[in-house]
């Protein structure tokens, strides 16, 4: 139970957010960090953690994506 208090003392953090959205990102989120990130957490603070995620995620597929059609390019003369 302190730790329980303890955390909710704190509040929500940077690295309490970050993993709050990779947990909620592949479908793990447990119903007590989504309770106190309704509760302490700030909206803002979750969507601007959002958008850079969804850009690094998608420079990371691209990223991928240029790597792979650049091998199968080198590959596919030989």
């Amino acid at each position: 139970m302190n730790k329980k208090k303890e955390s909710e003392k704190q509040g929500v953090t940077l690295l309490t957010i970050i993993a709050s959205m990779f947990a909620g990102w592949i479908g793990v989120q447990s119903k007590a960090n989504r309770d106190r990130d309704f509760q302490h957490g700030k909206f803002s603070h979750f969507v601007i953690g959002g958008a850079i995620f969804l850009i690094l995620f998608v420079l990371a597929v691209v990223g991928v994506v240029q790597l792979v059609l650049s091998t199968a390019g080198s590959t596919a003369g030989s």
